[in-house]
């Protein structure tokens, strides 16, 4: 695996002058009109940051752990607290959406990398980990990929596209989510363009094909639902137990972790361990925790102790390489335009304060290592 850096002075001479920047930039914004400005997208007034005299996430992972954050571009480029908060708190990142299909290749052959190598470069130089995501997933596909083509030219179009996207970041992106939301509810392989057109065997291609293009990354199917002990989980469970048996490249398994603080997941810890003895690594990859709004004090206690119980989960299991947080401040976060009534699912407020789900993982971060000697 590889492992994360330690945060440089020059990581934090960089994430310090981004600070500066955006600041300097909310002032400029401050003296024009608001009248045509994207509210969703104004530069933010710059919060003041500052870490917990207890520590930081990443300075309190144990060794070999990594503690991440899906990676917003807008946030990175309008929110001037967030390059900061990312660098300080986080030893990996995973870019939310800009290495999907549809934003990589909006034309057949014509790559826009710049929203992927922005966040790898800056990753480079605050000394975190990547996690690339996603390479084939039914919810990207471009619109110029027609399901009216044979077979053969779209395992071809499928196989150009993994094949462009890994040996681009060969050597930069420790780990890949090769597939990603496979299987039904049901535990069904999803009706998907691939499946319908190509059958189940488009999976243990996508793998093989991203294991030639970088044969040092980590390959992980990545999926929903499957937190804990499910019919779901259950299916999941079987799909990799057979692609390894049948010498399909899967390294790792990523479980998904939109949570509702009022519905907890049953038995992550014994899930993630039987995920494990199939002999590969286990990773928590989009956690968030949703409350009903308005957040109450009591919702909030349930979404803190749901986060620490996540970790302590993943801590608690040596396969388990990493817990990434899938954004870290409500400012940025899906979860109001996706589920109605819902919200302040993460870790930082929109002002980026850091609430009692922050304290929480520190909390278990620090009896760990109280715990370890």
């Amino acid at each position: 695996m590889i492992r994360p850096r330690p945060l440089t002075a020059a990581g934090l001479l960089v994430a310090t002058a981004l600070v500066v920047a955006m600041v300097l930039l909310a002032g400029m914004a401050a003296l024009g009109t608001a009248g045509d400005s994207d509210p969703d997208d104004a530069v933010r007034a710059a919060p003041a940051y500052t870490p917990s005299a207890r520590g930081t996430l990443r300075g309190l992972a144990p060794a070999g752990t990594l503690i991440g954050t899906a990676v917003d571009p807008r946030g990175l480029n309008l929110d001037p607290a967030y390059p900061g908060v990312l660098a300080a708190e986080f030893n990996a990142v995973t870019a939310e959406n800009a290495m999907k299909w549809r934003n990589l290749e909006p034309s057949p052959g014509v790559y826009a990398w710049a929203g992927g190598d922005q966040i790898v470069d800056l990753a480079r130089r605050n000394g975190q980990a990547v996690y690339g995501h996603t390479l084939v997933w039914h919810n990207d596909v471009p619109d110029w990929v027609s399901p009216d083509w044979p077979a053969e030219q779209l395992r071809e179009v499928l196989r150009r596209h993994v094949t462009a996207v890994v040996a681009h970041y060969r050597g930069r992106v420790w780990a890949w989510d090769v597939v990603n939301e496979v299987l039904d509810e049901d535990g069904s392989l999803r009706d998907t363009l691939w499946l319908r057109k190509l059958g189940p065997g488009y999976i243990a291609d996508a793998f093989r094909w991203a294991r030639q293009a970088d044969p040092d990354a980590k390959l992980f199917v990545n999926e929903y639902g499957t937190e804990g002990r499910t019919g779901k989980a259950d299916a999941l469970l079987s799909l990799v137990r057979q692609l390894r048996a049948d010498g399909v490249p899967v390294d790792g398994v990523g479980f998904q972790g939109h949570l509702d603080a009022e519905r907890p997941p049953r038995d992550v810890r014994g899930n993630l361990r039987r995920f494990a003895a199939l002999g590969v690594r286990v990773a928590v990859t989009e956690l968030d925790v949703r409350v009903r709004l308005p957040a109450t004090g009591e919702g909030l206690r349930r979404q803190a102790a749901l986060y620490r119980e996540t970790l302590r989960a993943c801590l608690d299991v040596a396969a388990c390489v990493s817990v990434t947080v899938w954004g870290f401040t409500d400012a940025r976060s899906w979860i109001p335009g996706y589920h109605r009534g819902y919200g302040a699912a993460c870790l930082f407020d929109a002002d980026f304060r850091p609430k009692p789900a922050h304290a929480a993982l520190l909390d278990e971060l620090l009896a760990r290592r109280r715990s370890d000697g």
